[in-house]
């Protein structure tokens, strides 16, 4: 019966099995951790605010394994220096053992927004999500609708720095003039020139029409009429007279 038992392929495979284990036991208890256990020890030296070239050489000297485990954001580091190991400095550790670097991504930078067309109250909360500030805020009269922004300081997808400030430009509307245009109909040109300037307006362009009736010189129409706005230093066109006889003297020369 007994051997009928060991003739089973089951019973055979777990034999087989089972010395394997034991041979691996064997192995491990009487070679390898016998060699690990006599394995050269070092203490791990630190590497942190290096950049990463200083930080694997040394790693290196001391017979150690440095691996780059991830980047971060980190403000008190330059980009690119070691600003956390694992293990820590002063550890006791096998040789050959891997150290782990963390690496300094620089200080945080964020994405500007898309800013053009907000309202300054909506640019200011679209900013403060993403810890960015409103700037110097410019109102500059324009054909945009009033109130919105039609410029900003970067362009959008511009990366910057949290906490940096983001200036924009914002319509205040097509500007109105504050200075009524004076009639000026009637008077002479050297008289209209003088009420324009009372009015720190200019003489535009001056537009001449033949008149058999009126003075040369007389103002007949102007634009733009009286009554409408203009801004300090704008210019007034004139259509002035001049003489029919001039006009038919100087037609008698050129025939």
């Amino acid at each position: 019966m007994l051997k009928n038992i060991f003739n089973n392929r089951y019973v055979k495979r777990t034999l087989i099995i089972s010395a394997a284990i034991i041979v691996l036991l064997l192995f491990l208890d009487f070679l390898l951790l016998p060699w690990w256990v006599s394995k050269a020890e070092t203490k791990v030296p630190n590497v942190v605010g290096m950049n990463e070239a200083e930080a694997f050489a040394l790693l290196d000297d001391h017979d150690l394994n440095p691996i780059i485990s991830d980047t971060t954001f980190n403000e008190s580091f330059p980009k690119g220096a070691i600003v956390l190991q694992r293990p820590e400095e002063g550890s006791t550790v096998k040789v050959g053992r891997r150290i782990y670097l963390f690496i300094s991504g620089g200080e945080p930078t964020v994405l500007v927004p898309i800013l053009k067309g907000k309202s300054v109250r909506d640019a200011k909360f679209a900013l403060e999500r993403l810890g960015l500030k409103l700037g110097t805020v410019e109102q500059v009269p324009s054909s945009n609708p009033k109130n919105s922004i039609f410029d900003q300081e970067f362009v959008e997808g511009t990366p910057i720095k949290k906490g940096q400030s983001v200036g924009v430009s914002v319509s205040s509307g097509i500007e109105i003039g504050e200075i009524l245009v004076p009639d000026l109909i009637g008077k002479s040109l050297m008289e209209a020139g003088k009420v324009l300037a009372d009015s720190s307006l200019k003489v535009g362009k001056l537009n001449y029409q033949i008149s058999f009736s009126l003075l040369p010189n007389t103002v007949i129409d102007q634009y733009p009429s009286k009554g409408n706005k203009l801004n300090p230093g704008d210019a007034v066109d004139l259509f002035v007279t001049k003489s029919g006889e001039d006009q038919i003297q100087n037609e008698v020369e050129e025939n």
